[in-house]
């Protein structure tokens, strides 16, 4: 089984858990109590290796391009590729952006150039939440590269169109202005 597969098998295994120990009575609740709590400690596990594995790919992607990018405590990585000279952008703030969506194989998903910028509410709309965080590194003018690790882009489904499930992606940002 692939790596992927195990981790659905432990999601799985411990939703099947969870609902089966919803009914019992008072003697095996305490002994269910523990299964579960041995399978949300394996789901743990299986989280934690797979975020591993999806920061080394990330890492070895950046290395191969010979990037420098800036880590956030998020897993977020992020560099400013043109300064821009305007305000920074913070929450409750109107943000436009021209972008470019990709994943890490290089397939390009969505671009401003299709679909027109992109307008979004700081830390209020509904958008990547590691879009809100990076969008708040930058500068009116500011051309950056954020890669934005699954867990803070579209998780386990993907985004039922391009971008597939567990997938880390690239934005190439533009932040064009800022409003309140």
């Amino acid at each position: 089984m692939t790596y992927i597969q195990n981790y659905f098998f432990v999601v799985i295994a411990l939703f099947l858990s969870v609902t089966a120990s919803c009914g019992g009575d008072k003697k095996t609740s305490k002994h269910t109590n523990l299964k579960s709590k041995e399978f949300q400690d394996k789901l743990i596990e299986a989280n934690k290796m797979y975020v591993k594995k999806e920061s080394d790919e990330i890492d070895q992607y950046v290395n191969h391009r010979g990037w420098k990018m800036i880590t956030t405590g998020t897993g977020l990585r992020y560099m400013i590729v043109k300064n821009g000279t305007g305000a920074k952008a913070e929450l409750m703030q109107l943000a436009k952006v021209n972008y470019k969506i990709s994943l890490l194989d290089g397939t390009v998903c969505y671009t401003s150039d299709q679909n027109g910028p992109k307008e979004f509410m700081v830390g209020q709309d509904h958008v990547e939440s590691g879009l809100h965080e990076g969008i708040q590194y930058l500068h009116v003018g500011d051309k950056a590269v954020l890669i934005l690790p699954s867990h803070l882009a579209h998780g386990l489904l993907g985004d039922d169109s391009k971008i597939p499930p567990h997938a880390s992606v690239i934005y190439e940002l533009e932040l064009l202005s800022l409003r309140k």
